[in-house]
């Protein structure tokens, strides 16, 4: 039998890594290391800690359900939290969205909405946009268009995908009226809208910057849709529960998706996602055509009601909006200082800070962690935006020991 050695991995080098940190144990905002230093963690788990790192409600929540059910496959017989977690997020979800299936990632959970709309439609294609991240499998890297890099090897890629185009936020909407033009153009020269069978969007753009969609290209693609009868189907992976100041992006403006795909914030960890639609709409879909084994997993369904529960406590949305306003208050006080800040953007505690050059966001992020035991992460096409995703729990004071670490973090290496 082959023997542990310390000084060996055993774990696969695919993973990239933003620190080379080892971490113990989180509480709220802070993660802990084997050596005992604690660390003010404004990457969330990659925006997935909503109500910080081990709440005590989300814990007991997760105790109680392991001793009862760990796991209860969904095809076999039902546990009694499925139609509770289905309830709950009716109720939180836009109007006529009431019908729910559940999985267990983001990328799952794209691909099932995909595979609801070409059923539902019947219609073969869908649209994305330049700047999109919807996952890491075959068909959602096929939609993803933020980095080469999560593409590169894996092609051929399946079909079926277009791109039009996402306005640049440094043009500050100059190019808005251009990409709706050229969106409208697309069904005229690569898709047909009758083959057409979904329009995917992020509300918010996340690992392509942290740019929210202009409402008068969001009011575009539904109109365009509803005249055609394609779907509508906005992916708030990262926008949802709470993350931009609303329980979903998509609530900034007016509009209804007929879809709209949930992960990351919804268990505050635990590996749960969702899709929900109309009843009508999921009566489309043929029974036994989609599954999964671990999809509506007791555990996840008990930490998703309970951080739900906690998202929704009266004035907890009104805070992420307080110290979403602070941070974005505090950013621009700095721009102000430092020509290298180039914008500063985002919606509620979804905020990316947009700099000169690759070079300098690393430096940043180094200098933050070294000196002030701050982590964050980049993003955006050519990883020039630092974004800003504390968990929604997370305190005035702690707002401003980040914005602290990242000032002193340009005064010391933006030069």
């Amino acid at each position: 039998m082959a023997r542990y050695r310390a000084d060996v991995s055993h774990l696969a080098p695919v993973w990239f890594s933003v620190t080379d940190l080892e971490v113990v144990s989180g509480h709220g905002s802070w993660v802990i290391t084997t050596d005992g230093t604690e660390y003010l963690d404004f990457t969330c788990g990659i925006a997935v800690t909503s109500t910080g790192h081990c709440h005590p409600k989300v814990v007991a929540a997760i105790q109680q359900q392991a001793e009862r059910f760990i796991h209860a496959q969904v095809n076999v017989y039902r546990h009694n939290l499925l139609e509770p977690l289905g309830a709950k997020l009716a109720s939180i979800t836009p109007p006529g969205i009431d019908t729910f299936f559940f999985a267990n990632s983001g990328a799952e959970a794209t691909e099932a909405a995909v595979k609801l709309a070409k059923q539902a439609t019947k219609r073969p294609h869908i649209v994305v946009f330049s700047g999109s991240f919807h996952g890491r499998t075959h068909l959602t890297m096929a939609m993803t268009t933020s980095k080469t890099g999560y593409r590169s090897g894996y092609a051929p890629l399946p079909s079926g995908v277009f791109v039009a185009p996402f306005p640049d936020p440094l043009r500050r909407g100059a190019d808005l009226d251009d990409c709706i033009e050229d969106f409208r153009r697309l069904f005229r020269t690569q898709t047909a809208p009758d083959e057409t069978a979904a329009v995917v969007i992020e509300p918010v753009l996340g690992e392509g910057g942290y740019t929210p969609a202009p409402a008068k290209l969001l009011d575009a693609i539904a109109e365009i849709c509803a005249q055609h009868g394609m779907l509508f189907i906005a992916d708030e992976v990262q926008t949802g529960f709470g993350r931009t100041g609303k329980m979903f992006a998509i609530e900034h403006t007016s509009l209804v998706p007929d879809i709209i795909v949930m992960a990351k914030g919804i268990a505050s960890g635990f590996p749960i996602s969702a899709i929900g639609a109309s009843a009508e709409l999921m009566a489309q879909w043929p029974t036994g055509s989609h599954g999964g084994t671990y999809g509506g997993n007791p555990i996840g369904c008990a930490a998703a009601l309970a951080t739900i529960d906690v998202l929704t406590e009266p004035g907890f949305l009104d805070g992420v909006v307080e110290r979403g306003a602070q941070l974005m208050d505090g950013l621009r006080a700095l721009q102000a200082k430092h020509p290298r800040i180039l914008d500063v953007r985002g919606l509620g505690l979804m905020v990316g800070t947009q700099l000169d050059d690759a070079a300098l966001v690393a430096a940043v992020q180094e200098h933050c962690r070294r000196e002030s035991r701050l982590l964050l992460m980049n993003a955006g096409t050519d990883s020039t935006t630092l974004r800003w995703m504390p968990p929604l729990t997370v305190s005035a004071d702690e707002i401003d020991l980040g914005l602290t670490a990242f000032g002193n973090a340009l005064d010391a290496v933006a030069k």
